[in-house]
């Protein structure tokens, strides 16, 4: 199953490994947040995952639509 760079859904925490790993990421027994973050770093995006408060200029990254849904 191929993971889009951009996704409009929710990814679950199998969908999330297989990125982890694609990005060279081992996601080991890292909590959701924790695992986001550490591919938004691989990816070359700010480790910035639910911290938008409703913003984010980070338009390429696949987490953007879940995050600005997050009040931190």
């Amino acid at each position: 199953m191929a993971v889009e760079n951009v996704v409009s859904k929710k990814m679950d925490m199998r969908q999330l490994r297989v990125k982890a790993k694609n990005a060279g990421v081992n996601p080991g027994k890292m909590k959701k947040t924790d695992l986001i973050r550490a591919i938004q770093n691989a990816e070359g995006f700010t480790t910035c995952y639910g911290h938008s408060n409703g913003y984010c200029p980070q338009e390429a990254c696949c987490f953007r639509d879940d995050c600005l849904k997050i009040r931190a």
